[in-house]
């Protein structure tokens, strides 16, 4: 397979053309752990993970990107983010009564989100839906359409790994774009990774991959950079959730509930509250005001 939980920049030579390829196995297992997915979301899961992955270390900043789709099909939302191109994460809501023999998406809406430590939050919105506008496809539109670079996705899921690969065309300089870019590299290289099955993504790792597709052209590949499930819940992020509640409204739930609990969608992490937990809390924020 790809090499196992880490993704991998390469350039080709005398070109203006990158890429990137990632594998994902450990970190994929762990997101498939927390729920009981139907087989058709596992795969779909597999590929946002690949793709975030992708994405992030082709972005490189500092924070989080993230993609989720609202579809009209059986899958309802999904989302998987990548943070401080390292760490994964990702999740999925399906229909109750969900049918593999339905539109798995339908016609819904793919959001690209990229949020920075330091900088302004981004948005950028694509059409997707389960035929020819994939989230492949979602995603080369994207990069046509809001960053004007031509970008080519190819993404592979079994229910062990997640593969990707992308290649870009990158401008000349910064202040235009790369779609009028038609020169015989890029036209070249494409046809070749075209040429690239599940099979061998899923099974080959990241240099025998390149070698078999690329092997006529000088390609200078990258250290490679790790990738892992983590989740960014804590009990910390759950109290100041409480402390936005206000102080009369938790002891109310408390009072009829006997705790407060939050649960980790992501992860499954279960925080509790009990009444002594709360009154400290409060007590604890009002100290700190003073």
């Amino acid at each position: 397979m790809s090499n196992p939980d880490q993704t991998q920049r390469f350039l080709f030579d005398h070109t203006h053309i990158r890429g990137e390829i990632t594998g994902l196995q450990r970190s994929y297992q762990e997101v498939l752990a927390k729920h009981n997915y139907p087989e058709p979301v596992r795969l779909l899961l597999g590929e946002f993970m690949a793709a975030v992955a992708l994405l992030s270390d082709t972005l490189k900043f500092d924070g989080t990107l993230s993609l989720q789709v609202r579809g009209a099909g059986q899958v309802r939302m999904l989302m998987a983010e990548c943070r401080d191109n390292r760490a994964l994460r990702a999740i999925a809501q399906y229909n109750d009564d969900f049918s593999a023999d339905q539109a798995l998406l339908g016609n819904g809406q793919l959001a690209i989100t990229i949020e920075p430590k330091n900088g302004k939050r981004y948005q950028g919105i694509v059409s997707i839906n389960d035929g020819d506008h994939s989230l492949s496809h979602a995603l080369e539109d994207y990069f046509r359409q809001s960053e004007q670079i031509r970008t080519r996705v190819w993404l592979f899921a079994d229910q062990q790994i997640a593969t990707g690969l992308l290649l870009q065309a990158m401008p000349h300089s910064a202040s235009e774009g790369s779609l009028e870019v038609d020169d015989d590299a890029w036209n070249r290289v494409v046809h070749l990774a075209d040429t690239l099955t599940a099979d061998e993504m899923l099974a080959l790792d990241n240099t025998t991959v390149l070698q078999r597709l690329f092997h006529e052209e000088d390609v200078r590949v990258y250290e490679a950079r790790p990738l892992e499930f983590e989740c960014t819940c804590t009990r910390e992020r759950c109290a100041n959730a409480i402390l936005m509640l206000g102080e009369e409204e938790a002891q109310t739930v408390v009072a009829e509930q006997g705790e407060i609990r939050s649960d980790c969608q992501f992860c499954h992490q279960h925080y509790q509250f009990g009444p002594e937990d709360v009154t400290e809390l409060f007590e604890s924020y009002k100290q700190q005001l003073n």
